[in-house]
């Protein structure tokens, strides 16, 4: 049920034929799964970098990897994938126009109650003379998170952000907070 709303979904929203469900749902679905092989990858270097140093070495790693981990996906697939926020640490994430659009939406979902754990949003649209799928899953902040992103942050940890990222703006969430999303854009022939 849930897999035919989000397609309903999908479809009024990219104004496309009911032909091209399937490959919007082709698309939707190899999105999650770069989504997942992004996260997994992220995820196991900061668990590691958690237990090997505590919140200040795992910010090193996520400044020394993340970007990284996102070129490999990328270049596996062909495609952008990334990740951004409303309230960045690392200025290059940035989002586009598009994709604010999507991060204010999943905030106005979160305030009328939907479980941030599975929003997510996928259109096909046109830039540039060129069509292109867009996906983006937002990312809630789990408790874990807050040792760098909550609103009461150690002192080491905040003297390590003041270092790598001096126009930091990633604080002040809460578990269950979305924290920004991961994005994807599918070149389309």
């Amino acid at each position: 049920m849930k897999n035919l709303m989000i397609l309903g979904a999908l479809l009024a929203a990219a104004w496309i034929p009911a032909t091209h469900a399937g490959e919007i749902e082709d698309r939707t679905q190899a999105s999650r799964m770069a989504v997942k092989s992004f996260f997994g990858s992220l995820k196991g270097e900061l668990v590691g970098a958690m237990k090997a140093g505590g919140p200040r070495h795992a910010i090193q790693i996520c400044n020394m990897k993340a970007l990284g981990i996102a070129k490999q996906v990328s270049g596996e697939k062909g495609w952008r994938v990334a990740r951004t926020s409303l309230k960045l640490r690392n200025p290059s994430n940035a989002p586009d126009a598009w994709e604010e659009s999507v991060l204010k939406d999943f905030d106005a979902r979160k305030r009328a109650g939907e479980d941030p754990a599975k929003m997510e949003y996928a259109e096909i649209v046109e830039r540039n003379g060129t069509r292109e799928f867009r996906y983006m899953k937002a990312i809630p902040t789990a408790e874990v998170c807050t040792k760098c992103h909550g609103g009461t942050i150690d002192g080491g940890v905040e003297e390590k952000l003041a270092e790598l990222y001096p126009t930091d703006k990633a604080r002040g969430y809460r578990k269950g907070d979305i924290r920004g999303a991961f994005t994807i854009t599918q070149p389309m022939q």
